[in-house]
């Protein structure tokens, strides 16, 4: 892959978007791809539906051309609508619903109008599920912090998937929302409910409620109120949980953490690793491949910035 003058490619408009926009934006795509093996068997009702969701579920992961997943997505997601429109009470379909159309949006999609209606859709999605999973939970996101914690606290490990698909289009809707600070008065709730997961279970989704925590403590300076080295923390854990192969953990630590405190050394670092490294992982090959067209955009920024 290219390491500069990538500008003219389709993928370097992409990851330049994405580099420029609040971190939140970019890991709902990390979230997309980490989602989709527990949506193979269970999603669908039917032996012959369910291998064709293991098999689509695959050839996506494995995917080493972000265009052409881009291209297809769309017609997945209207698939799932008519699912959903005949079982509108199917938790698995409904956070399938919430997690693909908040990563379609977030990874692909740059007109503010769509953007604004994808994820509000993302976001109805993953509310409906929580319903279904936790009506506590559920109603409490609706009322004031305290309540919303307090109802947090008596979650159990048999809510995540609905508190993870929920937590990820529901972060991905105040990011595209982000002009409207009623909107952004949300994200302490997000950032409980990820504390949360990591709470009933570290690893969960390959420690992605980790990466959000990352981001979320990193938006700020620590002189405005942010918490960088938490930050730090989450994506070390981040990158370990996946044993360093998630790519796009790695290029999130770079851009939220090390370009925050100005530490030019372990944002190349970072970078080149990602660069260097070979993107082909099962599960992981999509995301790697948009990690290292990300990785080599910000890393021509390297001079600029620092």
């Amino acid at each position: 892959m290219p390491q500069g003058g990538i500008q003219r490619s389709p993928g370097a408009h992409r990851a330049a978007s994405i580099s420029g926009a609040m971190g939140l934006r970019v890991i709902i795509f990390v979230l997309f791809v980490t989602c989709m093996p527990a949506l193979g068997c269970s999603m669908l009702v039917g032996s012959a539906t369910s291998g064709l969701a293991r098999n689509l579920t695959t050839a996506v992961l494995d995917q080493d051309d972000p265009q052409l997943v881009e291209d297809g997505a769309p017609a997945y997601l209207m698939a799932l609508d008519g699912l959903i429109e005949g079982s509108p009470k199917n938790e698995t379909l409904l956070l399938a619903g919430a997690r693909l159309y908040a990563a379609y949006a977030s990874a692909f999609v740059v007109d503010p109008i769509r953007l604004a209606r994808l994820t509000e859709r993302a976001r109805s999605y993953g509310h409906r599920a929580m319903c279904l999973a936790n009506r506590e939970i559920c109603e409490a996101s609706n009322e004031p912090f305290e309540e919303f914690v307090a109802s947090l606290g008596k979650a159990r490990k048999k809510d995540l998937p609905a508190l993870h698909g929920f937590g990820s289009a529901w972060a991905t809707w105040v990011q595209m929302n982000s002009g409207d600070w009623n909107a952004i008065a949300e994200l302490p709730k997000v950032q409980a409910l990820m504390e949360r997961i990591v709470v009933l279970d570290d690893g969960y989704e390959q420690g992605g409620a980790h990466l959000y925590l990352g981001v979320l403590y990193t938006l700020r300076p620590a002189s405005l109120g942010g918490r960088p080295e938490l930050g730090q923390q989450e994506f070390e854990m981040a990158v370990k949980l996946s044993d360093g192969r998630n790519l796009m953990a790695k290029v999130l630590y770079a851009r939220q953490y090390a370009r925050l405190v100005f530490d030019q050394d372990l944002y190349n670092r970072l970078l080149i690793e990602v660069i260097e490294a070979d993107p082909v992982e099962p599960g992981l090959t999509l995301t790697n491949t948009m990690a290292q067209e990300m990785a080599a955009v910000l890393l021509a920024e390297s001079e600029e910035y620092f």
